[in-house]
């Protein structure tokens, strides 16, 4: 149990609910849910240029990450179509993956395909159903996939300035602003409490807030003086109670509330928001085919850990399919923005492309 980590090594309770955020993070659970200790594991596993458990921020937006990919991957040889959604594996009459089918007709012929789509897109929508053992298809229905995020981009037009440590008078950032800033954290009973609420089809009423402001280390993200803020917030579940869906007035009334929090703690931040983007537990599904909006393709739980990631037998990368591989967050180890599942599928398929 992550409480019983804690207490071991901590007394300050503000202190503690800030390190219980990142295990629970992308998770529906609360920090008193035994295995979320292992959670937390995963965050602060890894290091950042030598640097161990330490994390960092994209020069140019996350987006520039994939960028980089991209232009390492070209510079190899490698073709890339953007914007353009596969419509299903192609399977040659062995049952060996052959290619993918795009919905435009066009089809792309290789010996090996490699999906980091989610488990449940690649074998559920991809793979006709009776190409796959049933079990497989089972087990791959039942992944437990809720998420309590809720994401929300924030543009403003000055630097939040906190009561606990207000801006200077130039309003430059200041070292605060650079990190991660944890609100309603002053407890872990609050975080129980925020969990609680959302198991019973509720958005927390006081929600756990992560908040960053990357323009306050890369200016290039907002004009002069504006600043870029990402909201990480949880817990919202992805169906309200009553069978209800996250119309525009859910969530406008969800967002209000998570500002009204950050008012209590820096007072001015409504009257600086220039532009907001909300995105529920629906929206991240339908945007980015995150299943129930879960930033893990499935939740981190020791049932769907090591060798039951995506599923018993198949934690290899290698799938029921001849040449298809898995490579992406739903695949061993899991998510997060360190490249061990991709790395390891890929270090597979060229084993097995050499054989």
């Amino acid at each position: 149990l992550l409480g019983q980590i804690l207490d071991h090594w901590f007394e300050s309770e503000p202190l503690k609910a800030t390190l219980a955020t990142d295990a629970v993070i992308g998770a529906m659970a609360s920090p008193h849910t035994p295995g979320s200790g292992y959670v937390l594991l995963h965050h602060v596993m890894g290091e950042l240029e030598g640097r161990r458990g330490a994390w960092g921020y994209v020069a140019g937006g996350m987006g520039a990450l994939s960028h980089a990919i991209a232009q390492a991957a070209t510079a190899r040889g490698a073709h890339i179509f953007a914007e353009k959604a596969v419509s299903h594996v192609l399977l040659g009459r062995d049952g060996k993956a052959q290619g993918v089918a795009l919905q435009d007709g066009t089809e792309v012929r290789s010996k090996l395909v490699l999906s980091n789509a989610s488990p449940q897109i690649t074998f559920l929508e991809l793979i006709p159903q009776e190409q796959l053992p049933k079990d497989f298809v089972q087990r791959i229905r039942q992944v437990d996939t809720r998420s309590p995020v809720t994401k929300i981009n924030v543009a403003v037009d000055r630097l939040p300035s906190f009561l606990a440590a207000p801006n200077a008078r130039n309003g430059q950032p200041l070292p605060h602003h650079q990190c991660s800033i944890h609100l309603n954290c002053e407890g872990t009973q609050l975080l129980h409490q925020a969990f609680t609420e959302a198991a019973h089809g509720h958005p927390s009423s006081r929600p756990m807030i992560e908040l960053c402001i990357p323009s306050a280390l890369d200016p290039g993200l907002a004009p002069p003086g504006c600043h870029v803020v990402s909201l990480f917030t949880q817990y919202t579940p992805s169906m309200l109670a009553g069978g209800r869906s996250w119309d525009e007035q859910a969530r406008n009334a969800y967002a209000d509330r998570v500002f009204d929090c950050i008012e209590d703690y820096a007072p001015g931040f409504k009257a600086s928001v220039i532009g907001r983007d909300i995105l529920t537990p629906p929206d991240l599904e339908r945007i980015f085919g995150l299943p129930g909006g879960n930033i893990f393709h499935g939740g981190m739980s020791l049932d769907q850990l090591y060798f039951a990631r995506p599923a018993p037998s198949y934690s290899g990368y290698r799938s029921p399919i001849p040449g298809l591989y898995l490579c992406g967050s739903g695949a061993h180890p899991g998510g997060g923005v360190m490249g061990a599942a991709g790395r390891n599928a890929a270090q597979v398929a060229i084993k097995d492309f050499r054989h």
